[in-house]
């Protein structure tokens, strides 16, 4: 099932005085994670996310998030996303700052900010649309490997070549999905990109380890999935 959502939704709230300050990293964010993979398969159909964007993963900027803050970082790296995309500066809001967003707009209560609460796929969205009043689809797939939802995946990436922020109630790792293939024989593969990971990380470590990699969609664990597509054309 698909639900699609934009400002109009929200209408005006006190997001507007929050102000996303710029910020220091003790080291650079590593750029395009995905860059140096490879198609899992040769020929077929090959479908990812077109611009660049920033990867956040856990402690990246000093904030000791492991274990409970990987929703936080898979939005950040779409907000970095977003942003390239449509040619502004990076000012990625930082964990609090996202925190502080929810409670202003009445999603979360005071004592969230400051908290190791988790934040899932609609909350994803509810910053995404308050920061840059960018349409996104959700989509509650309670089967991933359904024909109908690896449809509108194909689609999506097929029109606007973006980035998926997903979640779910069984797999509760966040992750980004910048990847979709189908190989000769049908079989269907998605691009993962995984915030899981501690350390200064570098490409080659982040593949071989398997925090960017092709995953064929029935090796997914079972679970009702929340899919967050952002529309920027």
């Amino acid at each position: 099932m698909a639900t699609e959502k934009n400002a109009e939704d929200f209408g005006d709230s006190s997001t507007a005085s929050l102000k996303i300050v710029p910020k220091d990293y003790a080291y650079p964010l590593l750029e395009d994670p995905q860059g140096a993979l490879t198609s899992p398969t040769e020929g077929g159909q090959t479908l990812v996310t077109r611009g660049g964007f920033n990867y956040f993963h856990y402690g990246c900027d000093g904030h000791q998030d492991a274990g409970w803050g990987c929703g936080y970082r898979t939005l950040q790296s779409a907000i970095s996303w977003l942003q390239r995309r449509r040619g502004l500066s990076d000012h990625v809001p930082s964990i609090r700052e996202i925190q502080q967003i929810l409670v202003a707009l009445g999603d979360k209560g005071p004592q969230f900010v400051g908290s190791r609460d988790w934040i899932g796929t609609l909350e994803e969205f509810y910053v995404i649309d308050v920061l840059h009043q960018v349409p996104c689809k959700i989509l509650h797939a309670k089967e991933l490997g359904s024909a109908e939802i690896l449809g509108q995946i194909r689609s999506y990436f097929e029109k606007y070549q973006g980035f998926i922020a997903m979640g779910g109630l069984g797999d509760t790792a966040s992750k980004a999905i910048t990847g979709y293939h189908c190989s000769a024989r049908g079989r269907i593969f998605l691009q993962v990109v995984d915030p899981h990971f501690k350390g200064v990380p570098n490409r080659q470590q982040l593949i071989d380890q398997g925090y960017v990699r092709w995953v064929p969609v029935d090796e997914f664990p079972s679970s009702t999935y929340n899919l967050c597509l952002i529309l920027q054309p």
